[in-house]
């Protein structure tokens, strides 16, 4: 009974990048100037200014009441 060839199974980054990627890859890996933060950063972030203005907005309509 012949032998069969095993295939080596390679990882998922040894191919080539897709057309459409490629250009994403790149605008993340240029370097611009200014402040530097990341996503979760910027979600925390937004999240305080969004509960702020509830609040602000929340204290304004029970001192309009008073």
């Amino acid at each position: 009974m012949p032998k069969t060839a095993k295939k080596k199974k390679g990882k998922r980054g040894d191919g080539p990048m897709p057309s459409g990627g490629a250009g994403l890859i790149r605008f993340f890996e240029d370097e611009t100037p200014g402040i530097k933060i990341g996503p979760t950063t910027v979600v925390i972030l937004a999240s305080i200014l969004v509960v702020g203005v509830v609040i602000s907005h929340v204290w304004w309509l029970i001192s309009q009441a008073s």
